[in-house]
């Protein structure tokens, strides 16, 4: 059975375009050098870049069709990056492994988010490094990328809870301007996310 994201990374082009997102461009010095996990890679531009700054990364997507474009652009920026093909639902975050991990716009049922986040949270090494930037419900007035339903979105107090554990050096809600490829465009309701573990 095709996906709808094998369907999107099938078709020319990059869906979110080659470059990084914004808030992990800005905030990758924050991650100490070595293994970072980027979950929900897609087509490989944050994995890309982050493997071009010298880490050693794994990006995880459900779509095949996704992975092998984010390993051509990993190619054609140099470097190489792994990539495993796996449902987040049930895939195993080796624990005290990951010096950064990384959620881009990555949008899962509410039960399916906490038990990744606890994931997460055991997955990192100590002083490891979670960015994470997703869609909040106040996403669907601007109708400019994310999931159609307010469920598979996210707010800071949720997270709050469920990344309780880590060290919430940012936690906001902001309304910005996001030019990511045809998907993403245009000003967005989001949440950003730097925790660090102790």
């Amino acid at each position: 059975m095709t996906s709808m994201w094998d369907e999107r990374y099938g078709r020319d082009g990059y869906a979110f375009g080659k470059e990084p997102n914004d808030f992990l461009r800005a905030s990758s010095a924050q991650i100490p050098m070595g293994k970072v996990l980027c979950l929900a890679d897609g087509e490989g531009r944050n994995g890309a870049y982050l493997a071009g700054l010298g880490y050693r990364v794994t990006s995880v997507d459900q779509s095949a069709v996704g992975l092998e474009k984010a390993a051509r652009l990993a190619a054609e920026c140099g470097v190489t990056i792994e990539t495993v093909v796996a449902d987040l639902a049930d895939f195993v975050v080796a624990e005290n492994r990951w010096e950064g991990i990384v959620s881009i716009f990555c949008h899962l049922p509410p039960s399916i988010r906490t038990a990744l986040n606890a994931k997460v949270v055991r997955g990192l090494k100590k002083g490891g490094v979670f960015v994470l930037e997703s869609y909040r419900p106040a996403q669907l007035k601007y109708g400019t990328g994310g999931p159609p339903v307010a469920e598979l979105m996210v707010t800071a107090a949720e997270l709050k809870v469920e990344l309780a554990a880590l060290d919430l050096v940012l936690c906001a809600e902001l309304d910005r301007e996001v030019v990511e490829g045809a998907f993403h465009t245009g000003m967005a309701a989001v949440v950003q996310v730097i925790g660090v573990k102790q």
